[in-house]
């Protein structure tokens, strides 16, 4: 089994690695640079290639894969019309949506939040079907992260499979906060402004603050991964995203470091995660009051951070998620 990872991202990138290391044949192609610096096999910007150019790297990856895992709804082409092609070449086709690339407003509402965003250029509800569209036209099976984006997708695709985010664990040595830390250090790492509600853990900071409690703040923008990793290392309190509903791979990655992570989750989503999840349930209107409660206790810190490595380790590992992607690959 040959298998092609073919988009942007740091998930892109690590699931790839993890598949070779149980022994699948899999190569990364990054088609975008990033301020976060991930290191694919193949990097590339797509939009400052000719399309002659594209068909050359799509004829020479046809020859050799079998499988073509997508990211984020990107392929070959602008206008996915590689994706007939292979599928009329035998070729295992897969797409994995992450996000922005599948929300729509008009279902998120439906969901009793009232504080979701959509990114900005990601507003076109018809673009996104159409998209869609042209993706379930040629390929059968779909991956989530998660509960909260299936919606976006049903009725698309024959088969959607929730496979969790992956994470290399061993890259992820813990540091526990201190039980004896008089002032914490919270971190915040924003990839979009609006979407994940920096505002309101800017307000939320600004009045602890302005009550006088003792604490620093860090917000975090425009690093490489390696650097962001490196300061979410020295975080007593890592707050994540607050209108979405669910927790993405920053979350997961200060869970590994062992932090207590504060996100808003939905509340018909918690039932979906398993019950050992130790994330700080917050939304714009209660994180004060939560942010509060860590600040003030250095043992509930320490305590949620032990808890979160240990659910990184059980639900998480990237080696555990390989297997559930061979798997798929083999019942496409």
């Amino acid at each position: 089994m040959r298998v092609l990872h073919y988009g942007f991202g740091g998930q892109m990138i690590t699931m790839c690695e993890s598949l070779k290391k149980i022994g699948v044949n899999s190569k990364s192609y990054h088609m975008m640079s990033s301020t976060q610096k991930f290191k694919a096999d193949v990097c590339f910007e797509q939009k400052e290639l000719t399309k002659a150019q594209l068909n050359r790297i799509l004829t020479d990856a046809s020859k050799e894969f079998d499988v073509f895992h997508f990211h984020f709804g990107r392929t070959f082409m602008f206008d996915r019309s590689d994706l007939p092609l292979l599928k009329a070449q035998g070729k295992k086709l897969i797409v994995q949506h992450r996000g922005s690339d599948v929300r729509r407003i008009s279902i998120a509402r439906n969901f009793n939040n009232p504080y979701v965003q959509i990114k900005k250029g990601f507003s076109d509800e018809n673009k996104r079907i159409s998209i869609l569209k042209q993706l379930s036209a040629s390929i059968d099976h779909a991956i989530v992260a998660d509960h909260e984006l299936k919606p976006y997708i049903e009725g698309f695709y024959k088969k959607i499979h929730v496979v969790p985010q992956a994470i290399h664990l061993d890259h992820f040595l813990p540091k526990y906060p201190s039980l004896h830390q008089e002032k914490p250090l919270i971190i915040h790492s924003p990839t979009h402004y609006k979407v994940k509600g920096t505002k309101h853990v800017l307000a939320a900071v600004d009045r602890l603050q302005k009550e006088g409690h003792r604490f620093r703040f860090r917000l975090l923008t425009k690093l490489s991964h390696e650097e962001a990793l490196k300061l979410y290392r020295t975080a007593d309190i890592v707050i994540d995203q607050l209108l979405i509903g669910s927790f993405g791979v920053f979350s997961l990655e200060a869970m590994a470091l062992g932090k207590p992570v504060i996100c808003y989750l939905r509340d018909d989503l918690i039932e979906k995660y398993p019950q050992e999840l130790p994330i700080v349930n917050a939304n714009p209107d209660t994180l004060y009051l939560n942010l509060k409660s860590l600040l003030v206790d250095a043992k509930k810190r320490h305590h949620l951070g032990q808890q979160g490595r240990n659910y990184a380790e059980a639900h998480h590992d990237s080696g555990i998620i390989a297997k559930k992607l061979k798997q798929i690959y083999e019942e496409i």
